[in-house]
């Protein structure tokens, strides 16, 4: 195919949501769930391939589509799909790098470079783990997205056990409740399945150095794989301080965009578990210069999944790409139709708790269009 003819003729932002109902509600360090949102990026070449990305909503998912559809198409029409160094470059030379760097642009910028990542593949014919020179494998999965909240310890220790049955040898549950109760469901579910299950905890930034001096003596003893996020993303300090704290693993890296900001995070040695966002920090093409980064100081990435198919099905393809793959986070909320409706196949976990890449050409998922005009946006906050 010429390079004319994968010459960017549009690009496009779809903003959706999805209202989530009382009785699938989740509720979490950020608040109750009470809808789902996400922003498709659609580019469409001379030749008429569309190719699909996944920015993320940013909790303005109105913002970020705008900005995609008013500045970054503007920069990037014309260009050749093929160039995604060059589109990266161009967009963050012109927007991010001086007076436009912040979430928004480099969330925009990460739904555009997937987008052009799955017209690659489309149009050589190969799935996208083989274009970044990956091989198909079995990626181990944990029972992760939006789900096992707060809750009694005993009705947790049921949701994790249909996950458990149904393969998976790793959860990660919700905590930055209080202290004491986010023990409680620890121990519980620990004492429930014993120390062949992998158990993670996500604090959705609700610790503070205090709470985290409690709960991390437990968490160590409990044999905790990681603690997520205890702190806001910018506060270094607090991170460097925790890592003193106790054995449990920090993780962070869904809220940091780009190369540079996980450059900081390695450099400052408190936090080991690495886990870039493909629709945040930057897209495919810096996930994988955040992987190389990562690989080079020993650490593995372990990518957080957003709302949709296409970022779900885009983390397993880089992990079958990189040879620092850590965990693909598996979204196992009740109800998700990003994740079972918007294109024809999923990211199924096997019998032994694992996921494959999608074979087909690109991200592998044929997006419904229907669907996205069936889910249009609605305007306020996703949790409350």
């Amino acid at each position: 195919m010429s390079a004319s003819s994968l010459r960017i003729r549009a690009v496009r932002a779809f903003p959706i949501s999805h209202p989530v109902a009382p009785e699938h509600a989740v509720t979490l360090g950020v608040g109750r769930q009470v809808k789902r949102d996400a922003v498709l990026v659609r580019v469409e070449t001379e030749s008429g391939l569309r190719g699909w990305g996944e920015a993320h909503h940013g909790r303005a998912p109105g913002a970020v589509a705008r900005l995609v559809e008013t500045t970054l198409c503007q920069l990037v029409t014309g260009m050749d799909a093929h160039d995604v160094n060059g589109v990266w470059k161009r967009v963050y030379d012109r927007q991010l790098a001086s007076h436009g760097l912040g979430a928004a642009a480099c969330i925009a910028l990460s739904g555009l470079d997937m987008a052009l990542w799955d017209i690659r593949g489309q149009a050589l014919g190969l799935p996208l783990y083989r274009l970044l020179g990956g091989a198909s494998r079995a990626v181990p999965a944990y029972a992760g997205g939006v789900s096992l909240g707060y809750q009694p310890p005993a009705a947790l220790v049921e949701e994790a056990r249909a996950h458990v049955e149904g393969g998976f040898r790793a959860v990660k549950l919700r905590v930055g409740d209080r202290p004491d109760r986010d023990v409680a469901r620890v121990k519980a579910v620990r004492e429930a399945f014993g120390d062949s299950l992998e158990v993670l905890v996500d604090a959705n930034t609700s610790y503070d150095l205090d709470a985290v001096r409690r709960v991390m003596p437990a968490y160590d003893a409990l044999a905790v794989g990681w603690l997520e996020e205890p702190f806001p993303a910018p506060d270094a300090a607090s991170y460097r301080r925790a890592a003193s704290l106790g054995r449990t693993p920090l993780a962070c890296g869904e809220n940091h965009y780009t190369r540079h900001e996980f450059r900081r995070l390695v450099e400052d040695g408190a936090v080991t578990v690495l886990q870039p966002d493909l629709s945040k920090s930057g897209g495919l093409t810096e996930a994988m210069r955040i992987a190389h980064l990562a690989g080079a100081a020993g650490l593995r990435i372990h990518p957080h999944t957003s709302m949709t198919v296409l970022n779900m099905a885009a983390s397993v393809h880089l992990l079958c790409a990189i040879d620092n793959a850590g965990w693909f986070e598996a979204d196992v909320s009740r109800v998700n139709p990003f994740r079972d409706g918007l294109g024809d196949v999923g990211c199924a976990v096997d019998a032994d708790g694992c996921v494959r890449p999608l074979e087909g050409p690109g991200l592998g998922v044929t997006v419904d269009e229907a669907f996205v005009a069936a889910h249009p946006l609605v305007d306020g906050p996703c949790y409350v």
